[in-house]
C-alpha cells in the first residue's frame, strides 16, 4: 500500500511537471511566433516599397485635381450655356428681327459690363480688406513677439537686480559679522584722557591783536598838497546877472534936492 502511494505521488509529480513544461513550451512559441511577426511587419515597408508608395500617392493626387478642374470647367460652361441661351437663328431673319436681335444683344452686353464692374471693384475691394486684414495679423504677431521679448528681458532684470540686491545684503551681514567680531577682540572700551585746551576767547583777542600790527592804515600819515587847489585869482567872477540890471542902480540912489 505504502508503495503505491509512492508511485501516485510520483506520477502526480511527474503529470504537474510535465504539464508546466508544455504551458512553458506554449508561452516560448508564442512569443517566437509574436516576434517573427513584428520582424515581418519591420521589414515590410522598404525604401523601394515607400518610393513607390509616394509615386501612386502623387499619381493619384495629380488625377484627383485633373478630375475637380475638369467638373468645374464643365460647371462654368453649363451655367453660362443657360445664362446666355442657344443663338438665335440669323439667317433666315429679316433685317428688323436682326436688328432687333442686334439691339437685344447690345442691351445685355451693356447691362452685364455694369455688373462686371461692379463685382470687380467688389472683389478688389475684397481683396484690400483681406491684404489689411492679413497686414494686421502679421503686425499683431510681430506685436506679440516684441511683447513676449520685452517680458523675458524685464524678467532677466529684475532676477539679476534680486541677485545684485541680496548680494549687497550678504555682504552687508558679512561686515557687520566682522565688525562684532573686532569689538569683542577689543574689548572693553577705555576712555581716553582729555588735554585742556584754551578758550575761544584768548584765542580771538590774540588774534585781533596780531591783525593789530598788520593793519597798515593806522600807520599812514595825512599828507596835505596844494597841486589841485585854485588861487584867488583863477576864482571865477560872479555872471553879470547876478549883479541885476544897470538901471536898478540909478533908481536905488536917492534923489537930491532942488
Amino acid at each position: 500500500m505504502a508503495d503505491d502511494e509512492k508511485k501516485r505521488l510520483e506520477e502526480a509529480k511527474k503529470a504537474k511537471q510535465a504539464e508546466i513544461e508544455r504551458k512553458r513550451a506554449e508561452v516560448r512559441k508564442r512569443m517566437e511566433e509574436a516576434s517573427k511577426a513584428k520582424k515581418a511587419k519591420k521589414g515590410f515597408m522598404t525604401p523601394e516599397r515607400k518610393k513607390k508608395l509616394r509615386l501612386l500617392l502623387r499619381k493619384k493626387a495629380a488625377e484627383e485635381l485633373k478630375k475637380e478642374q475638369e467638373r468645374k470647367a464643365a460647371e462654368r460652361r453649363r451655367i453660362i450655356e443657360e445664362r446666355c441661351g442657344s443663338p438665335k437663328d440669323i439667317g433666315s431673319a429679316s433685317e428688323d428681327t436682326i436688328k432687333k436681335i442686334l439691339r437685344s444683344y447690345y442691351e445685355r452686353i451693356c447691362k452685364l459690363e455694369d455688373n462686371k464692374y461692379d463685382l470687380e471693384y467688389i472683389v478688389k475691394r475684397k481683396e484690400v480688406e483681406l491684404y489689411l486684414k492679413t497686414s494686421l495679423i502679421k503686425y499683431k504677431d510681430e506685436l506679440r513677439e516684441i511683447c513676449e521679448e520685452y517680458y523675458e528681458r524685464m524678467y532677466t532684470c529684475e532676477s539679476q537686480k534680486w541677485d545684485l540686491e541680496y548680494e549687497v545684503r550678504k555682504r552687508d551681514w558679512e561686515i557687520n559679522d566682522l565688525n562684532a567680531q573686532v569689538n569683542d577682540l577689543r574689548g572693553k572700551f577705555v576712555k581716553p584722557t582729555l588735554k585742556k585746551v584754551s578758550k575761544y576767547e584768548n584765542k580771538f583777542a590774540k588774534l585781533q591783536k596780531k591783525a593789530a600790527e598788520f593793519n597798515f592804515r593806522n600807520q599812514l600819515k595825512v599828507v596835505k598838497k596844494k597841486e589841485f587847489t585854485l588861487e584867488e585869482e583863477e576864482k571865477e567872477k560872479k555872471p553879470d546877472w547876478s549883479k541885476g540890471k544897470p538901471g536898478d542902480a540909478k533908481e536905488a540912489a536917492p534923489e537930491t534936492p532942488a
